[in-house]
């Protein structure tokens, strides 16, 4: 299943060791980002690190390894999609997910109820994606 993470997801994941990491490590699950979203995270390494709770090499431990399952999506490749990504999407500081994920040809990985519901992608929450692969 191939699945574009939000940044919402991507934060639970880097707070503790959850649930939602553990997903990110299942076999069945392709991720995929846009390439801004790391370096959102880079810029804002400070706040996050004071809200998780961690020191700075613990904060790049974490994020590389959950690198290492995430595979970026060049603007390049999704930049066609924008348009029609910011006419579905309920807020446009999410229509690169949408866009991301028409590029891919998957879904959108979010726990925002409010994504849900558009017929041109597919989003699923935490649950809904443990559901699907049988977690």
């Amino acid at each position: 299943m191939k699945l574009v993470v939000d940044a919402n997801v991507l934060f639970s994941a880097l707070i503790k060791d959850s649930f939602t990491r553990k997903l990110f490590f299942e076999e069945r699950l392709e991720i995929y980002a846009p390439e801004y979203l790391f370096e959102e995270f880079e810029e804002h390494r400070e706040e996050i690190m004071q809200k998780t709770h961690r020191g700075e090499s613990e904060f790049w431990e974490v994020m590389d390894i959950l690198k290492s399952r995430i595979s970026v999506v060049p603007v390049s490749e999704f930049e066609k999609f924008m348009e029609k990504a910011k006419k579905v999407s309920p807020d446009k500081d999410d229509a690169i997910y949408f866009a991301a994920a028409l590029a891919i040809g998957g879904a959108i990985w979010s726990n925002d109820r409010r994504l849900k519901g558009k017929t041109e992608v597919k989003v699923l929450n935490t649950a809904e994606i443990a559901a699907e692969v049988s977690l």
